[in-house]
């Protein structure tokens, strides 16, 4: 299934010199897709000659927009004050049926909150919630939220249950994938009365509930999806990022120390690039918007074209999955169970 994906190609800290090499090496993978590049049109074709990517690519169009929304914009100025931005163009794109997904390294408090405003939330979601999968010693985990509601009730955080299992399912293929409420403890007593309150919804709902984890638990892969609020999610994420630096950083200095460690990081080389490669967090770039009546992912906002690549196939992979049509009958379910009962 060909999918057409919207880009906003100025998002991100350095704009089309990533956002456009991504695109075009995503094209040379997947030639029946279609790309539409949005923001300045001769910025964008100044870069596709500069990468001798000017023609010969069909499924690539380029969708004018006159404004740039900047890294460190405000949500509100961003929203009232710049319609014809790239990112509010690649978003008005994914509403009118014109683009599948909507791919962007913008401002992140920016982009939810014209995303929000586009696109709307799904009837029975009071609030979209960011959600990306992170790697564990068994594959790989959905964590949600990760930093788009700090303050959270029990209902939000089993309303980010549904969309990140359903997410899983309909991505993996895999059927009632295992759900965990991040805690201090794996104790039902434990953790905040929030938390508290949303075991017990968790409990009595028709997800697969595994019960409280804790954080060492996110990467040991003990279930297919953790919950939390945005506060506690961005916090856990961010740590992870900051440790596996660390960890990178110690093994290339005890490598390099002198002649001897340089010869064992000669014989270990194997070894070494297969660990690089499975900890690369940019493999994982890509975190989705649920919540929304459409799909935007959103790139980190330092990622190089090959991150940023990723965060492409992540939103392709949520089209021809049919992700958005399995989180909107989900939550329609559980909408109507609740207003029955």
């Amino acid at each position: 299934m060909d999918v057409i994906i919207a880009i906003d190609a100025m998002g991100g800290d350095h704009g089309v010199c990533i956002t456009v090499p991504a695109v075009i090496s995503y094209l040379k993978k997947h030639p029946a897709d279609k790309v539409i590049l949005v923001g300045l049109e001769e910025q964008i074709r100044k870069e596709l000659q500069a990468i001798g990517a000017a023609e010969n690519y069909p499924g690539l169009t380029i969708h004018p927009a006159a404004q740039i929304v900047a890294m460190d914009e405000s949500p509100q100025l961003a929203l009232r004050g710049k319609k014809d931005s790239s990112m509010r163009v690649a978003i008005n794109l994914v509403k009118k049926g014109d683009a599948a997904a909507c791919v962007s390294a913008g401002n992140t408090g920016a982009l939810m909150a014209t995303a929000r405003y586009v696109l709307k939330t799904l009837t029975g979601i009071d609030r979209p919630a960011i959600a990306s999968f992170l790697p564990t010693r068994k594959g790989q985990v959905c964590m949600l939220d990760l930093g788009a509601n700090v303050n959270c009730t029990a209902e939000h955080l089993l309303q980010f249950a549904i969309m990140g299992s359903t997410l899983v399912a309909a991505l993996e293929r895999r059927e009632n994938p295992s759900v965990g409420l991040l805690n201090i403890g794996s104790e039902e007593i434990k953790g905040s009365e929030v938390v508290k309150q949303a075991g017990e919804l968790l409990q009595n709902s028709n997800l697969n509930f595994y019960g409280n984890v804790e954080g060492n638990d996110i990467f040991n892969g003990v279930t297919d999806v953790v919950v939390c609020d945005g506060f506690v999610g961005n916090v856990a994420l961010k740590t992870a990022e900051g440790v596996a630096k660390m960890m990178g950083g110690f093994l290339k200095e005890g490598f390099s120390r002198n002649v001897f460690s340089k010869i064992a990081a000669l014989v270990a080389l194997p070894v070494l690039k297969a660990f690089k490669n499975r900890l690369d967090h940019r493999r994982y770039n890509g975190a989705s918007f649920l919540g929304l009546k459409g799909i935007v992912v959103k790139s980190h906002g330092s990622a190089d074209a090959f991150a940023f690549e990723c965060a492409i196939e992540r939103a392709a992979e949520e089209a021809r999955g049919g992700m958005l049509a399995h989180i909107s009958e989900q939550v329609e379910i559980w909408h109507n169970a609740r207003q029955s009962s």
